[in-house]
């Protein structure tokens, strides 16, 4: 909390992270987004909750909430820091293995640069729309996304550059080919939405435990990244299947995975879409 205190007085909004290295879960007048949401949320609403609900959107730069009785319990279980680079006017490239870091150093402007278990952290002056795998072993954190303080790094902080805004808006604008994981099919797999599959359900289900399991050990970066490998490699056991393989259900539980260790679910889907459909949608830019 005393570090979260100096970063909130130098205008950089912060919260605690639990177990896992996610954001603490909602209280009960919040589970569900059944309060509708905070003011800073991608969809409005009115809550003023005073608990650490809502993930990045409960970051705050006011030492009054951070001190407060209702955030007493999550500092004293927390076990990192996070902090919202967006409400910073920053972007994170969270870089999250060594090839990744080559990339950027062959890419991108040079900035200031934070190290982590993995890779790096490069921070720029600027917010923007938050993505992640938009190519391999690379997020962008930014408006509406958390990442974890790991120090203020080396370097002198650069503009943000289009080389990271053009990252995410190729993938954004890049329409998925092949099955599409729907939203009205969020259903776990089992046989009956698997008719036309020729594997055994324990075939299945054991290469779908261990893509799970693979995913939510993400639980520092590149969870997306990581979905979007798994349901890649989910869809490439099931070329020879007559179908249907319920490719769809299988989907939808990588994206819960990847929601869990804090992914956001547009680009969770999104991820597992471009997996699924076999588009490399981590590696549209050069």
């Amino acid at each position: 909390m005393r570090t979260a205190l100096v970063l909130a007085a130098a205008g950089v909004p912060v919260l605690p992270l639990r177990a896992g290295k996610v954001p603490f879960g909602n209280c009960r007048a919040c589970t569900g987004n059944a309060c509708g949401g905070r003011p800073n949320m991608k969809r409005p609403g009115s809550c003023r909750c005073p608990a650490v609900c809502h993930g990045w959107a409960a970051a705050t730069t006011n030492p009054d909430v951070l001190t407060s009785p209702a955030w007493t319990g999550p500092w004293r279980e927390a076990q990192a820091l996070a902090y919202h680079p967006g409400g910073a006017g920053l972007t994170v490239v969270d870089l999250d293995h060594a090839d990744a870091v080559a990339w950027a150093r062959a890419t991108l402007p040079t900035t200031r640069t934070v190290a982590t278990t993995r890779g790096e952290h490069w921070i720029y002056q600027g917010a923007m729309r938050s993505a992640n795998a938009v190519r391999p072993g690379v997020d962008v954190k930014s408006c509406m996304s958390y990442t974890r303080w790991l120090g203020p790094g080396s370097g002198t902080m650069a503009r943000l550059p289009a080389a990271v805004r053009v990252l995410v808006e190729r993938e954004e604008t890049t329409p998925a080919r092949g099955e599409v994981v729907s939203s009205s099919g969020r259903t776990e797999w089992d046989r009956s939405v698997a008719t036309g599959c020729r594997h055994t359900e324990r075939f299945v289900r054991t290469g779908l435990e261990r893509g799970l399991a693979l995913v939510r050990a993400r639980t520092e970066s590149g969870a997306g990244s990581q979905a979007f490998g798994v349901a890649q490699f989910l869809a490439a056991q099931h070329t020879t299947c007559s179908g249907p393989c319920g490719l769809e259900a299988l989907g939808w539980q990588v994206v819960a995975a990847a929601v869990s260790v804090g992914v956001p679910e547009p680009y969770a889907r999104r991820a597992v879409t471009n997996g699924l459909s076999g588009t490399p949608a981590a590696g549209r830019v050069s």
